[in-house]
């Protein structure tokens, strides 16, 4: 995905709801999907809100596109340091090599973003991915720009059409990856894509929050 920095800078509308020790990032519901805006790539990945037993998820389905929906958002990780997504891919894109420009493309990704600079360009983010190919714990620079980071959180290699709730100190993953002390970030966004390897995948978000622990 070319410029994926640059992509989610755009200034959003967002539900503040907030507790001492959580602070939500997405509720999926059909009021708050009005409020934010596609940003696409290359044509637009399907999002459709659903729920189950517990809460509310958005589905994703994409065959050689790429729009993700962002949040302009601060975050303070002093306080809640932790994100946490319930995720699931139920098509992967088994084959694909995601380190690489021609396979960069991920059924289900999670992105925080840290402005260290005036410009977008300057931003650095982590990618948090449901890898169809590599295993979890697993990062790499992306093949696009060394300002992004691909983090495996989850992989298909173990969980294909399942339900997994994974975790992840942004906090210490800053310092990591960038050797940045990030007190503070400043969006979140997620994108099912597709564009680079043309295949389809489907996937599902769900419970998207920061934590203390």
């Amino acid at each position: 995905m070319r410029f994926i920095l640059i992509i989610f800078t755009f200034l959003l509308f967002s539900f503040d709801f907030s507790y001492a020790d959580r602070m939500d990032v997405f509720v999926f519901t059909e009021e708050e999907k009005e409020t934010l805006k596609v940003r696409k790539i290359k044509k637009k990945t399907k999002y459709t809100l659903g729920s189950n037993e517990n809460g509310n998820y958005l589905k994703a389905e994409a065959e050689g596109v790429a729009s993700g929906l962002g949040i302009e958002k601060k975050i303070n990780l002093l306080k809640t340091p932790y994100i946490n997504i319930t995720w699931k891919v139920e098509k992967d894109l088994s084959g694909i090599d995601e380190l690489s420009k021609k396979g960069h493309d991920y059924a289900a990704r999670v992105f925080v973003i840290k402005k260290t600079g005036s410009t977008a360009l300057s931003n650095r983010a982590i990618n948090y991915v449901f890898s169809s190919n590599e295993p979890i714990n697993k990062f790499w620079k992306s093949p696009f720009t060394k300002k992004s980071t691909d983090y495996v959180l989850s992989t298909t290699i173990n969980n294909l059409d399942q339900w997994v709730t994974v975790k992840a100190n942004v906090k210490e993953d800053f310092k990591k990856l960038y050797n940045l002390d990030v007190n503070e970030i400043d969006g979140v966004a997620l994108m099912t894509d597709t564009d680079n390897s043309k295949k389809l995948a489907i996937a599902y978000y769900q419970n998207i929050y920061f934590s203390a622990n």
